[in-house]
C-alpha cells in the first residue's frame, strides 16, 4: 500500500491500558518519512496513555488495517515538522507532544 506523505484523518487502535479492551479514536493523522505520527498539546489522552503502556498499536487507514509500535518523539526538531505538516495555522508553532507509529514490517 502506497501512503502519501501529508495530514489526513486516521482511526488510532489502542490496547486499553486498564481494561485491555480496544479501543478506536479517529484523529488526524501525520505520515512522514514512512512512518505515521500522531500529536497532542498535552499528555491528557487515553489514546496517548494506552499507547505508551502497551506500543502494539492499530492503525486504519483507507480502509486498511496497518499494524505498528508506537513511541513518543523525543527529538524537537521532528516534533516541529510534524506539527508544521499537520497545521497551516497558528497550531504548528506549538509544544505538542508526538507519537510516532513504526510499521511492521
Amino acid at each position: 500500500m502506497e501512503i502519501q506523505e501529508g495530514n489526513f484523518k486516521a482511526v488510532l487502535v489502542t490496547t486499553g491500558r486498564k481494561s485491555g479492551k480496544e479501543h478506536s479514536v479517529e484523529a488526524r493523522a501525520v505520515f512522514y518519512d514512512g512512518k505515521f505520527y500522531f500529536s497532542r498539546r498535552n499528555s491528557n489522552s487515553d489514546w496517548l496513555k494506552n499507547a505508551l503502556h502497551n506500543p502494539n498499536v492499530k492503525i486504519i487507514y483507507q480502509g486498511k488495517l496497518i499494524e505498528g509500535t508506537a513511541s513518543l518523539v523525543n527529538d524537537q526538531g521532528l516534533c516541529k515538522k510534524i506539527s508544521h505538516i499537520k497545521y497551516n495555522d497558528k497550531r504548528s508553532e506549538e509544544t505538542r507532544i508526538v507519537l510516532q507509529v513504526i510499521l511492521c514490517e
